[in-house]
Protein backbone atom coordinates (compact mmCIF):
# COMPACT_ATOMS: atom_id res chain seq x y z
CA UNK A 1 0.00 0.00 0.00
CA UNK A 2 1.70 3.29 -0.66
CA UNK A 3 2.97 5.82 2.02
CA UNK A 4 3.88 8.42 -0.68
CA UNK A 5 0.57 11.07 -0.86
CA UNK A 6 2.24 12.75 -3.40
CA UNK A 7 1.67 10.23 -5.59
CA UNK A 8 -1.56 8.96 -4.44
CA UNK A 9 -2.45 12.53 -5.27
CA UNK A 10 -1.21 12.39 -8.63
CA UNK A 11 -2.72 9.47 -9.06
CA UNK A 12 -6.30 10.68 -8.26
CA UNK A 13 -5.39 13.68 -10.41
CA UNK A 14 -4.49 11.59 -13.66
CA UNK A 15 -7.71 9.50 -13.26
CA UNK A 16 -9.61 12.48 -12.69
CA UNK A 17 -8.45 14.17 -16.12
CA UNK A 18 -8.96 10.76 -17.87
CA UNK A 19 -12.52 10.39 -16.53
CA UNK A 20 -13.70 13.13 -15.32
CA UNK A 21 -17.59 12.37 -15.62
CA UNK A 22 -17.40 9.07 -14.75
CA UNK A 23 -20.36 6.86 -13.82
CA UNK A 24 -21.65 3.46 -14.12
CA UNK A 25 -22.59 2.60 -17.60
CA UNK A 26 -25.50 0.37 -16.27
CA UNK A 27 -28.23 2.27 -17.69
CA UNK A 28 -31.42 2.71 -15.26
CA UNK A 29 -34.29 5.20 -14.09
CA UNK A 30 -34.19 4.51 -10.47
CA UNK A 31 -32.90 2.37 -8.04
CA UNK A 32 -34.85 -0.45 -8.05
CA UNK A 33 -34.00 -0.73 -11.66
CA UNK A 34 -30.08 0.02 -10.98
CA UNK A 35 -30.21 -3.19 -8.39
CA UNK A 36 -31.62 -5.83 -10.94
CA UNK A 37 -29.16 -4.35 -13.55
CA UNK A 38 -26.48 -4.67 -11.12
CA UNK A 39 -27.48 -8.34 -10.24
CA UNK A 40 -28.07 -9.29 -13.78
CA UNK A 41 -24.07 -7.93 -14.76
CA UNK A 42 -22.39 -10.88 -12.73
CA UNK A 43 -20.84 -12.70 -15.05
CA UNK A 44 -21.58 -10.57 -17.84
CA UNK A 45 -20.86 -7.28 -19.83
CA UNK A 46 -22.64 -4.13 -19.00
CA UNK A 47 -23.26 -4.14 -22.60
CA UNK A 48 -25.05 -6.73 -22.93
CA UNK A 49 -26.68 -5.97 -19.70
CA UNK A 50 -28.28 -2.69 -21.38
CA UNK A 51 -29.60 -4.71 -24.31
CA UNK A 52 -31.68 -6.72 -22.03
CA UNK A 53 -33.17 -4.41 -19.20
CA UNK A 54 -35.37 -2.06 -21.63
CA UNK A 55 -37.51 -4.72 -22.31
CA UNK A 56 -37.76 -6.35 -19.15
CA UNK A 57 -38.41 -3.17 -17.10
CA UNK A 58 -40.89 -2.18 -19.74
CA UNK A 59 -42.98 -5.59 -19.11
CA UNK A 60 -41.69 -5.39 -15.12
CA UNK A 61 -41.38 -1.59 -13.90
CA UNK A 62 -41.68 -1.91 -10.52
CA UNK A 63 -40.83 -4.21 -7.35
CA UNK A 64 -44.58 -5.29 -7.11
CA UNK A 65 -44.83 -5.89 -11.06
CA UNK A 66 -41.59 -8.20 -11.00
CA UNK A 67 -42.25 -10.43 -7.55
CA UNK A 68 -45.36 -11.85 -9.62
CA UNK A 69 -43.84 -12.85 -12.60
CA UNK A 70 -43.80 -16.08 -13.75
CA UNK A 71 -39.92 -17.65 -13.69
CA UNK A 72 -40.29 -18.78 -17.57
CA UNK A 73 -40.89 -15.16 -18.96
CA UNK A 74 -38.28 -13.78 -16.82
CA UNK A 75 -35.97 -16.66 -17.71
CA UNK A 76 -36.55 -15.65 -21.67
CA UNK A 77 -35.89 -12.43 -21.34
CA UNK A 78 -32.72 -12.43 -19.29
CA UNK A 79 -31.10 -15.36 -20.91
CA UNK A 80 -28.82 -13.86 -22.98
CA UNK A 81 -27.03 -12.36 -19.97
CA UNK A 82 -26.06 -16.34 -18.68
CA UNK A 83 -26.84 -17.97 -15.60
CA UNK A 84 -30.46 -16.85 -16.19
CA UNK A 85 -32.09 -19.45 -13.91
CA UNK A 86 -29.95 -18.29 -10.77
CA UNK A 87 -30.55 -14.40 -11.97
CA UNK A 88 -34.24 -15.15 -12.23
CA UNK A 89 -34.76 -16.43 -8.89
CA UNK A 90 -32.54 -13.66 -7.54
CA UNK A 91 -34.07 -10.90 -9.26
CA UNK A 92 -37.52 -11.86 -8.22
CA UNK A 93 -36.77 -13.53 -4.73
CA UNK A 94 -34.98 -9.99 -4.50
CA UNK A 95 -38.13 -8.01 -5.47
CA UNK A 96 -40.47 -10.05 -3.29
CA UNK A 97 -38.53 -9.14 -0.09
CA UNK A 98 -38.26 -5.35 -1.34
CA UNK A 99 -42.14 -5.42 -1.36
CA UNK A 100 -42.54 -7.90 2.07
CA UNK A 101 -40.13 -6.28 3.97
CA UNK A 102 -39.43 -2.78 2.62
CA UNK A 103 -42.56 -1.62 1.24
CA UNK A 104 -41.44 -1.62 -2.34
CA UNK A 105 -38.54 0.95 -1.33
CA UNK A 106 -35.06 -0.32 -2.01
CA UNK A 107 -32.88 0.11 1.15
CA UNK A 108 -30.63 2.63 1.71
CA UNK A 109 -28.37 0.61 3.98
CA UNK A 110 -25.92 -2.19 3.79
CA UNK A 111 -26.85 -4.37 5.99
CA UNK A 112 -30.54 -4.29 4.96
CA UNK A 113 -29.20 -4.54 1.09
CA UNK A 114 -27.04 -7.74 2.07
CA UNK A 115 -30.30 -9.56 2.75
CA UNK A 116 -31.87 -9.36 -0.11
CA UNK A 117 -31.64 -12.38 -2.91
CA UNK A 118 -28.80 -11.82 -5.17
CA UNK A 119 -27.08 -9.17 -3.50
CA UNK A 120 -23.65 -9.05 -2.19
CA UNK A 121 -21.29 -6.20 -0.85
CA UNK A 122 -20.05 -5.12 -4.20
CA UNK A 123 -24.07 -4.99 -5.39
CA UNK A 124 -24.83 -3.20 -2.07
CA UNK A 125 -22.59 -0.37 -2.64
CA UNK A 126 -23.23 0.14 -5.86
CA UNK A 127 -26.80 0.96 -5.06
CA UNK A 128 -25.33 2.90 -1.60
CA UNK A 129 -23.27 4.82 -3.69
CA UNK A 130 -25.36 5.82 -6.91
CA UNK A 131 -28.77 6.29 -5.82
CA UNK A 132 -27.98 7.41 -1.85
CA UNK A 133 -24.59 8.92 -2.55
CA UNK A 134 -23.67 6.98 0.42
CA UNK A 135 -19.46 6.79 -0.10
CA UNK A 136 -19.13 3.41 -1.53
CA UNK A 137 -16.23 1.49 -2.79
CA UNK A 138 -16.93 -1.08 -5.47
CA UNK A 139 -14.32 -3.92 -5.87
CA UNK A 140 -14.71 -5.84 -9.31
CA UNK A 141 -12.27 -7.85 -11.81
CA UNK A 142 -11.46 -3.89 -13.16
CA UNK A 143 -10.93 -2.28 -9.95
CA UNK A 144 -9.40 -5.46 -7.97
CA UNK A 145 -6.84 -5.14 -11.37
CA UNK A 146 -6.12 -1.90 -11.27
CA UNK A 147 -5.65 -0.70 -8.01
CA UNK A 148 -3.29 -3.85 -7.67
CA UNK A 149 -1.39 -2.63 -11.19
CA UNK A 150 -1.07 1.00 -9.00
CA UNK A 151 0.38 0.18 -6.11
CA UNK A 152 -2.69 1.51 -4.46
CA UNK A 153 -3.54 -2.48 -2.99
CA UNK A 154 -2.25 -5.91 -2.21
CA UNK A 155 -4.74 -7.76 -0.98
CA UNK A 156 -6.70 -10.71 -3.47
CA UNK A 157 -10.00 -10.75 -2.08
CA UNK A 158 -12.70 -7.74 -2.58
CA UNK A 159 -13.04 -6.97 1.02
CA UNK A 160 -9.26 -6.63 1.72
CA UNK A 161 -9.07 -4.44 -1.14
CA UNK A 162 -11.96 -1.93 0.19
CA UNK A 163 -10.36 -1.84 3.26
CA UNK A 164 -7.57 -0.71 1.76
CA UNK A 165 -8.40 1.78 -0.33
CA UNK A 166 -11.06 3.16 2.28
CA UNK A 167 -7.75 3.50 4.15
CA UNK A 168 -5.96 5.71 1.87
CA UNK A 169 -8.78 7.43 0.01
CA UNK A 170 -10.49 10.45 1.08
CA UNK A 171 -13.85 9.27 1.70
CA UNK A 172 -15.61 11.92 -0.15
CA UNK A 173 -14.01 10.36 -3.66
CA UNK A 174 -14.65 7.02 -2.80
CA UNK A 175 -17.50 6.30 -5.07
CA UNK A 176 -15.81 8.36 -8.11
CA UNK A 177 -12.57 7.07 -7.71
CA UNK A 178 -14.20 3.58 -7.73
CA UNK A 179 -16.01 4.27 -11.22
CA UNK A 180 -12.62 5.84 -12.66
CA UNK A 181 -10.66 2.50 -11.88
CA UNK A 182 -13.53 0.00 -13.11
CA UNK A 183 -13.42 2.08 -16.53
CA UNK A 184 -10.07 2.68 -16.81
CA UNK A 185 -9.76 -0.92 -16.75
CA UNK A 186 -12.56 -1.58 -18.74
CA UNK A 187 -11.03 0.22 -21.84
CA UNK A 188 -7.31 0.51 -20.92
CA UNK A 189 -5.76 -1.39 -18.17
CA UNK A 190 -6.89 -4.81 -19.05
CA UNK A 191 -6.34 -8.08 -17.96
CA UNK A 192 -4.65 -9.95 -21.05
CA UNK A 193 -3.17 -7.25 -22.90
CA UNK A 194 -3.33 -3.49 -21.37
CA UNK A 195 -3.07 -0.89 -23.47
CA UNK A 196 -0.03 0.79 -22.06
CA UNK A 197 0.86 2.83 -24.84
CA UNK A 198 -2.10 4.71 -24.54
CA UNK A 199 -2.36 4.86 -20.62
CA UNK A 200 -2.44 8.52 -18.83
CA UNK A 201 -1.22 7.00 -16.00
CA UNK A 202 1.82 5.04 -17.02
CA UNK A 203 3.98 6.91 -15.25
CA UNK A 204 3.11 6.07 -11.85
CA UNK A 205 1.92 2.24 -12.94
CA UNK A 206 3.82 -0.41 -10.80
CA UNK A 207 2.71 -3.52 -12.92
CA UNK A 208 6.04 -5.17 -15.13
CA UNK A 209 3.52 -4.42 -18.21
CA UNK A 210 4.71 -0.64 -18.25
CA UNK A 211 8.43 -1.99 -18.44
CA UNK A 212 8.48 -2.52 -22.26
CA UNK A 213 6.07 0.72 -23.13
CA UNK A 214 8.94 3.14 -21.67
CA UNK A 215 11.74 1.29 -23.13
CA UNK A 216 9.96 1.31 -26.38
CA UNK A 217 9.30 5.51 -25.52
CA UNK A 218 13.08 6.11 -24.55
CA UNK A 219 14.64 4.37 -27.67
CA UNK A 220 12.32 6.52 -29.67
CA UNK A 221 13.45 9.56 -27.82
CA UNK A 222 17.20 9.06 -28.64
CA UNK A 223 16.20 8.87 -32.49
Amino acid sequence: MPTDSTRLQRILRLLERAYPEAQTELRHRNCFELLIATILSAQCTDERVNRVTPVLFDRYPTPERLAGAGPKQVEELIRSTGFFRAKTRSIIGCSQEIVKRFGGAVPRTLEELVTLPGVWRKTANVILGNCYQIPSIVVDTHVKRVSRRLGLAKKEDPDGIEAELAAILPKTSWTKVSHRLLLHGRYLCKARYPLCEQCPLLEVCEAPEKDRVLKARAQKGRR
